[in-house]
């Protein structure tokens, strides 16, 4: 859920670990003879992943098992009886859905009287197959982005969609009319690339792209914004703001809030950087003049501020990780009166927070444990008080269902052994209980685990937390098949959910499952983040260590039924275990991980995580970089434990090259090591369930093998 929900969809908010182009055509000195594994789609690199596939297939796809494994998960993941995440527009509430029958997916509608039901009655309008079948594509859905109304009561007819072909994070734009549920001939349409179409009005919209050499960043994003006007050539189009190859990405957007219509642009410098413009009518900028670190949001007459450094204003500092908010207009003219919404303490944080139209609803993380809060606006400042009704279990999720509409709140409650509940609430003052609507099955037999909740000491001496879901009955002597994940980056915090894959996979089977909230993460906030940044990268994997020790020092496990798994920046944290702490596993899983940390900026998307990790390019960088760039601490004299890597050629976020030339050295020393490619899937690792399903069964089957031996 966004911290604090714009009225305009920010994109540069949601790039995440985001996607880049490769640098083309760089003239580089090359001194690694695995290099060559780069070319994406070089023959001779795709043939050696082919060879690799097929090792890895016959050595785990051929085993006992593994086919019953793969039809459950299978059926797990096409389930008809998952619960249809919807959001409204209009009077309608909006969903894309995947299943047995419809592996690409369909986008969807209905109504929540209709949603109430166990079975509702959908509206297509949008099959995927069938669009892939007649087009002979293989697109992948990317969302849609609905033209507001100008008229209330008039309904949504204008949609601009997102396609990706494979799961890349490049994609195409189409226009869609949702009243003849067809493609708008000679609409609206951007080409394949990084970059969107956002509306301003029906004949106008902001366009940032590939608008051809010179238009994106270092990191391969757009930095041009344009007004593209209907029927206007896109070179035509009018440029809006430039920003400069070093900036990460340019974007814009226009609030459709009525009464509250604005326009603005964001330049993001870097994560965590970015500078926030509204766009006058004139075409003028004129800065919202908050610090470049604090994420910034516009709600109708609000700006809200959640900071990630200390902020002094006047005779006041304001606390990194506080969320502020301020009168909009009242601040655009020079004022600087803030009321202190969310203040954290030395272990809560501000997990989210999302406007109704009376009142901000604030999700705080207390020891990864959530609570939820509802503040009101009035003349003496915000009242606060807790929302009524809901279950103190696990992870749970508070978001508006239409803040212009009511007060009505989509609420969801989920742990580790769970299934997912969606309610509708509502935080008014004594607002009824909230409404369940939609119960996940249960997927597994969790009846025989329990969830419990430890702290580890890292070197350093910090408390770590971190979350155990293990048997009831289990042995306190090691043996325990263990399963440990990770992530520590980017402030992603890690809390209690229901996977259906895990609990299928791996706890139905007797195994135990831990996950650490090491730093680097957001379980407490701004700090806990940036206590891991750059040069400060070691801490993240000493604390994961740390809750490996401890795992170990408690006698829930032992090192040769130890096993880990991490992905994309978490695959990195499982390459430094691999090569840092190899005495304390006996499997690791490393999936579309960044590896070679001496190349990753000049890798796809790799130069705009400068900000998280440094630049390799300085020398005094490198040589913190190097202390965590798993590639170059690799030594071949040594035995490492059994490893499997996991990538996607289709990923244009991390380069499958990490993965492909850290797989080459260690075949080449000779280690106990497997590899799977898949050729779609983008980052995510799979375009499809099927395709997910398999990638899934081939690291649960790799982990049992190995940590479930006497």
């Amino acid at each position: 859920m966004a911290k604090l929900i714009p009225a305009i969809a920010l994109l540069a908010v949601a790039i995440g670990l985001a996607g880049g182009l490769a640098h083309a055509n760089e003239e580089v000195e090359v001194s690694d003879p695995n290099q060559w594994l780069e070319g994406v789609e070089d023959p001779a690199a795709l043939e050696w992943v082919k060879a690799q596939n097929a090792k890895a297939e016959a050595g785990l796809a051929s085993t006992p098992g593994f086919k019953r494994l793969e039809a459950d998960l299978l059926a797990i993941y096409d389930s008809d009886d998952k619960i249809p995440d919807v959001y409204k527009q209009g009077d309608w509430y909006y969903n894309f859905w995947r299943d047995k029958q419809n592996p690409r997916g369909l986008w969807r509608r209905t109504t929540l009287e209709e949603y109430r039901k166990p079975r509702p009655q959908w509206e297509v309008l949008i099959d995927l197959d069938a669009l892939n079948e007649a087009e002979g594509e293989n697109w992948v859905w990317h969302g849609a982005d609905c033209l507001r109304p100008k008229q209330e009561g008039e309904a949504y007819s204008r949609c601009l969609v997102a396609l990706s072909r494979g799961g890349a994070d490049a994609d195409v734009t189409r226009e869609f009319d949702l009243v003849r549920k067809s493609w708008v001939e000679d609409g609206f349409f951007r080409e394949e690339a990084k970059g969107a179409l956002v509306w301003i009005d029906r004949d106008t919209v902001y366009a940032f792209t590939d608008f051809g050499e010179g238009s994106l960043t270092s990191s391969g994003y757009p930095r041009v914004v344009k007004e593209w006007k209907r029927g206007m050539p896109l070179a035509s189009a009018k440029v809006v703001y430039e920003g400069t190859p070093e900036d990460m990405y340019i974007s814009a957007g226009h609030d459709h809030t009525p009464g509250y219509e604005r326009d603005f642009v964001v330049r993001t410098i870097a994560f965590y950087n970015d500078e926030l413009y509204l766009r006058d009518a004139d075409g003028s900028l004129t800065k919202v003049d908050a610090p470049n670190s604090a994420q910034k949001s516009v709600q109708r007459e609000w700006l809200g501020l959640e900071l990630r450094e200390p902020w002094t204003v006047g005779d006041r500092t304001y606390q990194a990780g506080s969320l502020l908010a301020a009168r909009f207009d009242d601040f655009m003219a020079g004022k600087r009166a803030f009321d202190v919404v969310f203040q954290p303490t030395a272990t809560t944080s501000l997990a989210g927070a999302s406007f109704t139209k009376n009142h901000l609803v604030i999700n705080v993380l207390d020891d990864v444990k959530n609570r939820l809060f509802v503040l009101t606006p009035g003349a003496d400042g915000w009242t606060q008080r807790p929302l009524e009704g809901v279950p103190e279990l696990g992870t749970i999720g508070a978001s508006a269902v239409d803040s212009d509409e009511s007060d009505a709140l989509w609420l969801t409650i989920t742990d580790y052994l769970t299934p997912t509940t969606l309610m509708l609430g509502d935080a008014g003052e004594g607002a009824p209980a909230p409404e369940v609507l939609k119960t996940q099955p249960r997927f597994f037999d969790g009846s025989k685990h329990v969830v419990e909740q430890h702290f580890a000491t890292s070197k350093d001496g910090t408390r770590v937390p971190y979350f155990l879901v293990r048997p009831k009955d289990a042995k306190a002597d090691g043996s325990n098949p263990t399963l440990l994940y990770g992530y520590g980056g980017f402030e992603v915090s890690l809390t209690p959910g229901y996977s259906g894959g895990v609990g299928k996979g791996w706890l139905e089977k007797g195994g135990t499952y831990a996950v650490a909230n090491i730093r680097g993460g957001g379980e407490y906030g701004p700090r806990w983040h940036q206590a891991a940044l750059k040069a400060n990268r070691h801490k993240a994997y000493e604390d994961f260590a740390a809750v490996a020790q401890d795992l170990i020092d408690r006698k829930v496990t032992s090192p040769a039924h130890l096993g880990i798994r991490g992905g994309s920046n978490g695959g990195l944290l499982t390459g430094n275990m691999l090569v840092q702490y190899p005495e304390l596993f006996g499997a690791i899983v490393i999936q579309v991980p960044l590896l070679d940390m001496q190349r990753y900026n000049q890798l796809l998307a790799g130069a705009s995580w400068m900000a998280e990790y440094g630049n390799p390019d300085v020398p005094e960088e490198w040589e913190y970089i190097r202390t965590f760039s798993p590639y170059h601490l690799f030594d071949p004299s040594k035995r490492y434990p059994p490893t499997i890597l996991l990538t996607s050629t289709r990923d244009d976020r991390v380069h499958p090259g990490h993965a492909r030339k850290m797989m080459a050295k260690m075949l080449e020393s000779g280690q106990d090591v497997r590899y799977y490619e898949n050729i779609e899937g983008g980052h995510g690792g799979a375009a499809d369930n099927r395709q997910a399903a398999h990638m899934d069964a081939l690291y649960l089957t790799f982990l049992w093998q190995q940590l479930a031996k006497p």
